[in-house]
């Protein structure tokens, strides 16, 4: 089985941690896994935008980048359904005004390989219980692509829940969403501000050191929130949580400082 990183335009500028605990991951679980170095943005931004035409040559390399594995896994819910939900619009879109077949052949392609981090794991590996150990109260936020584009259901939350040492803490008001979106936050900061503030309620409000999400993206918006506040809840990618190991957890203790008499 050949396997890509996927690993997204956010992930690449600010949480590259997040793409090595992919990869350490799944590789901890005896898949192989490529990084096609020429991999750049889905296009997401542009499409969202209005921007459709300069999309299309985004499709047109992401196909080329992925070809020829089986499976492309992405640590982001958002970039997995823009793929999967929006590259067929593209092709199918172009084709009715009369400019061939080739960017939906390009996306009938890619589309059925793309899978998120936490499908792959329960769906293609059938796994739930990943070796992973987290000894701290964690809250779970479904992010909106996650949710309602993907159908992840409870994927997350088995995983979650399988993890040695955790104790997950439902989070109040779960499906709503953080108020991120993309560019809705840059267009309508009011309101992606006010969304996120009841967010962030809500999780504080179950005393939990985490909070989880499958979207960095998602994440990025209620950290800022979080700082601003100075509230302690820490927010973390849900394939850095499946990463972590006993062995990890015992680096990072504290060691007793010995004051010689």
């Amino acid at each position: 089985m050949r396997v890509a990183l996927f690993l997204t335009c956010v992930n690449d500028a600010l949480y590259p941690d997040t793409g090595r605990a992919v990869v350490t991951l799944l590789e901890r679980l005896g898949v192989d896994v490529d990084f096609p170095a020429g991999q750049t943005c889905c296009g997401q931004p542009q499409y969202n935008t209005g921007y459709r035409r300069e999309t299309e040559p985004l499709v047109h390399r992401m196909a080329k980048v992925f070809a020829g594995y089986d499976y492309v896994v992405t640590p982001s819910g958002s970039c997995a359904a823009m793929v999967r939900d929006n590259y067929p619009r593209i092709g199918a879109k172009a084709r009715a005004e009369g400019r061939g077949t080739a960017l939906g052949k390009a996306a009938d392609a890619l589309v059925p390989r793309v899978v998120e981090l936490t499908e792959f794991l329960v769906d293609v590996l059938e796994v739930a219980d990943v070796g992973a150990y987290f000894p701290h109260t964690v809250t779970y936020h479904p992010s909106c692509h996650g949710l309602r584009m993907l159908g992840l259901g409870d994927r997350p939350l088995r995983l979650l829940r399988a993890v040695r040492g955790l104790t997950l803490i439902e989070l109040p008001g779960a499906e709503e969403c953080c108020g991120f979106g993309g560019t809705f936050a840059v267009k309508n900061p009011a309101v992606s501000t006010a969304m996120g503030t009841d967010k962030v309620r809500n999780a504080v409000s179950t005393g939990a050191e985490v909070l989880c999400g499958a979207d960095n993206s998602c994440l990025m918006h209620l950290g800022g929130l979080l700082h601003r506040q100075d509230q302690p809840l820490r927010p973390l990618h849900i394939a850095e949580i499946l990463a972590a190991t006993e062995q990890d957890a015992a680096a990072t203790e504290p060691t007793e400082t010995v004051i010689p008499a």
